[in-house]
């Protein structure tokens, strides 16, 4: 098949037969390179046929078939938009990539973050010769639970508790926003991100840990308020989940109340989620964290964590 015959189409939201289609594409990607080649949030705004401000690149073949999918996010307006693609693997070597790449450079008008999920050399190769710097690393790191685990130790004042829907949203969220201020894709989360993960079958409040502390403060209720929180996750575990690997566990969010840095709730709040995984009777544990959060690699370390994979943003010469 020649690139002649590849078409590019651009759509500001998918309907059924077309979100079929990439989540198709995205389940035989992932199975081939055992990794998911989107966000998270990319995929349940996905689930929905895409959000308000974004553009989806559908490339297909001369006879219909779906080779290629790219996403581009345009909310951030400042850090500007941020892209995510792929290629079938029955496809790749042929140039789609790189026609995809530059579609978005051209729908960005050539100022575009671009994530490769995946240190692959194939991907550092095209953005090398598209332009693209390294601008931000995220680190997988994973441990097993099947090793020792120290019993979390709550500071003085401070209770966990389990996530209850519809009564601790906006405390969660005016948390995160706080803890995440430097990074835009967590902090700007709003109730309706929350909601939307409510609805996921891989959603657990049981596993949603929150920090309470008797000092009382803003995001109270009564005379407690929140100091921090630990959201974990499994992937793998429900029957909709199309995986090949046994069910991990994941550290999905965690954050403190800045005001509680320092104080041991990190280290606390962590423990108390990998003992819930592994009550669940899972094995191993993954996370993810920016590679120059050094007090968070420090403390995922100082716990049994270890490097897994790397996930690498780029940034186009536009910036």
């Amino acid at each position: 098949m020649s690139l002649d015959s590849i078409s590019l189409v651009d759509y500001d939201h998918l309907d059924g037969p077309d979100v079929l289609a990439v989540r198709e594409l995205l389940e035989d990607v992932t199975e081939a390179d055992g990794i998911r080649p989107i966000s998270e949030h990319v995929w349940l705004h996905l689930t929905h046929g895409g959000d308000d401000r974004a553009i989806h690149v559908l490339a297909r073949s001369a006879d219909g078939a779906l080779v290629g999918y790219a996403h581009l996010d345009i909310t951030d307006e400042v850090e500007g938009p941020s892209g995510e693609l792929t290629v079938h693997p029955d496809h790749r070597r042929r140039g789609i990539g790189r026609e995809l790449v530059q579609r978005l450079l051209a729908l960005s008008h050539g100022r575009l973050r671009l994530w490769a999920h995946g240190e692959h050399t194939a991907a550092t190769r095209l953005a090398d010769t598209l332009g693209f710097t390294r601008h931000r690393t995220l680190w997988q790191m994973r441990r097993s639970l099947h090793s020792a685990l120290a019993d979390p130790k709550p500071p003085p004042g401070i209770k966990l508790r389990p996530f209850r829907v519809g009564i601790d949203e906006e405390a969660f969220l005016s948390i995160n926003a706080r803890a995440f201020a430097d990074l835009p894709d967590q902090g700007s989360w709003t109730l309706e991100d929350v909601r939307r993960r409510e609805l996921e079958d891989w959603f657990d409040p049981a596993g949603f840990l929150l920090a309470w502390s008797s000092d009382g403060g803003t995001e109270s209720t009564g005379t407690e308020s929140l100091a921090g929180f630990h959201w974990t996750k499994v992937h793998g575990a429900s029957d909709h989940d199309d995986h090949s690997h046994a069910a991990i566990g994941e550290v999905y969010v965690l954050a403190l109340d800045p005001k509680w840095r320092g104080t041991g709730l990190g280290r606390c709040l962590t423990l108390a989620g990998l003992h819930h995984l592994r009550k669940m009777g899972l094995g191993q544990v993954m996370l993810y964290v920016d590679a120059a959060n050094v007090s968070a690699i420090r403390l995922y370390e100082g716990l049994g964590f270890m490097r897994w994979d790397t996930d690498v943003m780029y940034r186009s010469g536009g910036y």
